[in-house]
């Protein structure tokens, strides 16, 4: 009798590789031995539009981080002759005496109306403005401390202005105070969750995990918190601002009147999972295994509700952005010469804006990106992160 012929691998079957994400049966074995994190990131990097928001957040991130760097001037630089100057188109190549490759902008020529006394622009073609990158351009303090003079795109002459994205009623380039913008809105949002996911987490976990008189009255006071009205809150607690505070205080104090408003969801999530989780068996192999409290909390209990909390927090981001947007358009968050997207927004507050320069609603796109950026992104970590999936 023959012995039985070995059995070779189909060369068609998918092989293991050391990207290639878990899940086929060639990579079984790899999954197996893998980390939680790593099966959240071969999970996650399957989430194309996850991926795409990722690569967003992270522009928006460089943006903040190194704005002075990126805007083409400082966002307080103005020109009257520019009052709400339409955005310029940024042209490539100059075909009129040639073929010269370049980019470059086309300047303005400024007229008024007789009658309303407005101010018209018109494309000026005889005027040509270079334009280039690492270009020298207003001086600038990066990050308050280092001092530079080099932005990333700008008019090659100092001398000369550029507006991208138009101009504000004062003349200031809408695109530099943009990007400004982005600094102030995303630290607020990151920072107020940041607060916010320490009380929820720590005020919710108390509650779930103890019970009794002390979740009753950490409930009361969550109840109570969750009961006033939003708006009436806001305003309340900004009247009770000093309006001579300066500009980084004021900051802070939005900050943490958004955390204090925002903790509430996130800690009756928490809550509700360890309500339902301190019965499970593994807690209770835990607890009889001498683990103390703290350490169950920690590395038991957390972890298997991570992707509730992710979720929650990703929905938290957005809205302490839409918080600060709000506040600040209402007047009742942070003001000039501060800028974030919402102050900028105070621009559109009347007819005659949007009318004649809608393009000072620009700073409401920036904000509608950014939210919706952290959303997909926090549902691909969601489900990624998902031990049910």
């Amino acid at each position: 009798m023959n012995p039985p012929a070995p059995i070779r691998p189909d060369p068609a079957a998918p092989q293991a590789g050391p990207g290639s994400p878990p899940g086929t049966a060639a990579d079984t074995g790899r999954a197996a031995a893998a980390s939680q994190w790593r099966l959240i990131w071969w999970r996650f990097r399957r989430h194309r539009l996850a991926m795409a928001s990722s690569a967003v957040i992270g522009l928006l991130v460089f943006v903040a981080l190194f704005c002075e760097f990126v805007a083409p001037t400082t966002p307080g630089d103005y020109s009257a002759e520019h009052t709400h100057a339409p955005p310029q188109a940024l042209h490539l190549v100059d075909t009129r005496d040639g073929f010269d490759l370049g980019l470059y902008v086309h300047g303005y020529r400024s007229t008024r109306d007789e009658e309303t006394l407005a101010r018209e622009y018109t494309v000026d073609e005889s005027v040509k403005i270079p334009v280039g990158f690492f270009v020298e351009g207003r001086p600038y303090e990066l990050w308050g401390v280092i001092p530079a003079d080099t932005h990333l795109i700008g008019p090659q002459d100092p001398d000369q202005r550029m507006y991208l994205l138009g101009a504000d009623r004062n003349g200031r380039d809408m695109l530099s105070r943009i990007v400004y913008g982005t600094r102030v809105s995303l630290s607020i949002g990151l920072a107020g969750v940041a607060v916010s996911f320490v009380l929820g987490v720590v005020l919710g976990g108390i509650s779930g995990y103890f019970g009794g008189r002390i979740d009753t009255a950490i409930q009361r006071v969550i109840e109570f918190t969750m009961s006033i009205p939003t708006i009436p809150l806001w305003m309340g607690l900004s009247a009770a601002v000093p309006r001579e505070w300066s500009a980084l205080q004021t900051y802070f104090a939005i900050t943490v009147i958004l955390s204090l408003i925002g903790w509430t969801d996130l800690a009756r999530v928490v809550r509700g999972r360890f309500l339902s989780l301190r019965e499970e068996d593994f807690v209770l192999a835990a607890r009889l295994d001498g683990c103390g409290r703290a350490r169950i909390i920690r590395r038991h209990m957390l972890p298997s509700f991570t992707s509730h909390i992710v979720a929650s927090l990703t929905l938290a981001i957005p809205l302490m952005i839409l918080a600060e947007t709000a506040l600040s358009f209402l007047g009742l968050g942070l003001q000039p010469p501060v800028v974030s997207w919402g102050v900028l927004m105070q621009e559109a507050q009347n007819i005659h804006s949007i009318a004649n320069a809608p393009w000072t609603l620009l700073p409401g796109a920036a904000v509608t990106v950014a939210v919706l950026a952290l959303n997909f992104a926090g549902d691909g970590i969601r489900d990624s992160a998902d031990p049910y999936q």
